[in-house]
């Protein structure tokens, strides 16, 4: 199979882990990911062709170098070869919020012209993994990657594929668009998803419920400041909402920032519902992750799904691919029916 040309547009925790796990699935050892082979194509098969960072630690290094950063707080798991992949100086707009200023210090160089260099590289694919609330920023680099000639794969909580807009510009410019805000492999979200499709399939009444998240990652303490923060609950919000029927108060988010654990992360789930004869049922579930990998393995999936969207020339929004593999999809599915229609998408029965 051809590789996949793919750019990153942030050089942080989920780049890093990405790119690690890449390189280790090179090897040949595929614990931790659903799909080995995806429609044809293998983790090996993708390429990192161009990044783009505005922090002065990233840029000018070399990629394989550049993700181990003091400034980024996930571990070094995997050693990286050089990738043959410079970091470039991207536009900072609205990337640099409130609680991140005195965490990074912005590169001197001038910006460079990111369309041009994302078709120098060959690039086929833009993921863009920029902090939530970088709203400005997103959308600028959604419209190089048109220009540019490459899809694209929002991971951040922007509305770019559940836009319709955004979504006609894609179609209209015959790329694929996927997104909005990635779906952890094992995050609160989707398991909190699915355990609420589970109780209302088994007549369970559901009455209330939180999702509350503490941690130590730059996604925690960028979601501390309310503007940014409101935009990811509410993406969070909904997304639990769509696994039940009918309306229920829910509240779910970041609620604090806590250095000393790094990129790990800790959930707390509550559930309050009414099963036979009006029995009042509570469920309190308490999970610990380590942040940055938990979107890798739903990226690669996502990745390679796209990339078989160019293989057959469809544009505009993967319906298949948002329902899979994100928070904020153009249409919510629940995670049973988000499954069904990624394993025909992958045999070839569904090409959105």
């Amino acid at each position: 199979m051809p590789k996949i040309n793919v750019a990153v547009l942030g050089v942080g925790d989920c780049c890093s882990s990405l790119v690690q796990g890449v390189s280790s699935y090179k090897n040949g050892d595929f614990v931790g990911i659903k799909f080995n082979d995806f429609g044809g194509y293998k983790p090996s098969d993708i390429e990192f062709t161009a990044a783009f960072d505005i922090d002065s630690l990233k840029v000018g290094k070399e990629l394989s170098e550049a993700i181990f950063a003091k400034t980024n707080r996930y571990e070094k798991v995997n050693a990286v070869k050089p990738l043959g992949v410079t970091v470039q100086k991207g536009e900072v707009m609205d990337g640099i919020g409130e609680f991140l200023q005195n965490q990074i210090k912005v590169d001197k160089k001038p910006s460079v012209n990111v369309s041009e260099e994302l078709k120098k590289s060959k690039t086929e694919i833009v993921i863009n993994f920029l902090p939530t609330g970088a709203v400005q920023a997103s959308k600028w680099y959604a419209e190089q990657a048109i220009k540019a000639g490459c899809a694209f794969i929002n991971a951040t909580p922007t509305e770019i594929a559940s836009s319709k807009e955004w979504a006609a510009r894609f179609e209209k410019a015959k790329l694929p668009l996927a997104g909005d805000d990635i779906m952890n492999q094992i995050g609160a979200t989707i398991l909190h998803k699915t355990l609420l499709e589970f109780l209302v399939k088994r007549g369970v009444k559901i009455d209330e419920t939180y999702q509350l998240d503490i941690g130590g990652g730059v996604e925690s303490l960028v979601t501390l400041e309310k503007a940014r923060g409101d935009i990811k609950r509410e993406v969070k919000r909904r997304a639990i909402q769509a696994s039940v029927p009918y309306e229920i108060p829910i509240v779910a988010g970041t609620t604090d920032y806590v250095d000393f654990m790094r990129n790990t992360r800790d959930s707390y789930f509550w559930i309050s519902g009414r099963y036979f004869n009006n029995t009042p049922v509570r469920i309190d579930i308490t999970l610990r992750t380590v942040d940055a990998p938990n979107s890798s393995s739903i990226l690669l999936d996502v990745i390679r799904g796209v990339k078989m969207a160019l293989d057959k020339k469809v544009s505009g929004t993967i319906d298949t691919l948002c329902a899979y593999g994100f928070k904020k999809p153009p249409k919510f599915f629940s995670p049973t029916e988000a499954e069904k229609m990624v394993n025909e998408y992958i045999e070839g029965k569904r090409n959105r």
